[in-house]
């Protein structure tokens, strides 16, 4: 599971996130937490070492996309006998919620960790039901 939460969004989040995501061994991997904070879903992307330059976020039909690059020029005379450090494309999918504000989506970088702040819809936002006393015209007989 990505996230424990009885939060509907963070769980339809999860549940598009283990049933879609491919599992790639020994590939690049861009480690995410995602939080609900207030009225957004927060996600948390480590990119150490990437070039600001070459991270790009995308949003198309209900997908968001990050991708990154992170590459290392080598001198002529420079021998590598040790590599553990992954090179090259990044690239992570996340299905979002139709809850989810895909057109007010915002992204920062700093100190390695890409933050995706994405806005829950007005509509889906937990609200309180005001209860009246005495009067059942609410309530189906």
């Amino acid at each position: 599971m990505l996230l424990t939460s009885i939060d509907p969004f963070i769980q339809e989040f999860e549940r598009q996130f283990s049933r879609l995501t491919p599992r790639v061994l020994n590939g690049p991997s861009m480690p995410m937490d995602g939080l609900r904070h207030d009225d957004d879903v927060v996600l948390r992307f480590d990119l150490p070492g990437i070039d600001p330059g070459s991270v790009e976020v995308t949003v198309d039909r209900g997908v968001l996309s990050v991708s990154a690059r992170r590459e290392e020029e080598l001198g002529e005379d420079d021998r590598v006998f040790v590599r553990e450090r992954p090179m090259g494309a990044f690239t992570r999918r996340v299905y979002l919620s139709e809850h989810l504000d895909s057109d007010r989506i915002e992204a920062g970088y700093a100190n390695g960790v890409l933050t995706v702040r994405i806005p829950v819809l007005e509509r889906a936002r937990p609200r309180k039901v005001e209860v009246r006393r005495g009067d059942t015209r609410a309530i189906p007989a």
